[in-house]
């Protein structure tokens, strides 16, 4: 997970990937050794797996917020980008010095 997450930070999307599957597998095995969970708690050595599960699941959630907002901030810059696009509007000056909205989208003759 903290792979995941210095990949995510340096924005090398190849060194994530390439932990998925690996991720995928390790999960599927703990799946597959998981006793029913009523005998998994009687085990002695359950407080320790149970943190361990706790932090990984922190990690994941860690690192799924840092995937959101980067997918915010490209969904941001790609709405500013598209033209004629309201929310992509610059405030400019009039000849009076007051303020009036300026689309980038407006043709020669509406200017």
């Amino acid at each position: 997970m903290e792979q995941e997450f210095q990949s995510l930070q340096a924005q090398k999307l190849d060194i994530f990937e390439s932990l998925q599957p690996g991720k995928t597998q390790l999960l599927a095995e703990l799946a597959r050794l998981c006793p029913p969970a009523d005998e998994l708690q009687a085990q002695p050595a359950w407080a320790d797996l149970r943190e361990s599960l706790l932090r990984g699941r922190d990690a994941h959630r860690r690192n799924a917020v840092l995937i959101e907002r980067k997918l915010e901030a490209i969904r941001g810059a790609l709405t500013s980008l598209q033209v004629g696009n309201p929310a992509s509007s610059v405030d400019v000056y009039d000849r009076l010095g007051k303020v009036s909205r300026f689309n980038k989208g407006r043709g020669y003759q509406d200017a």
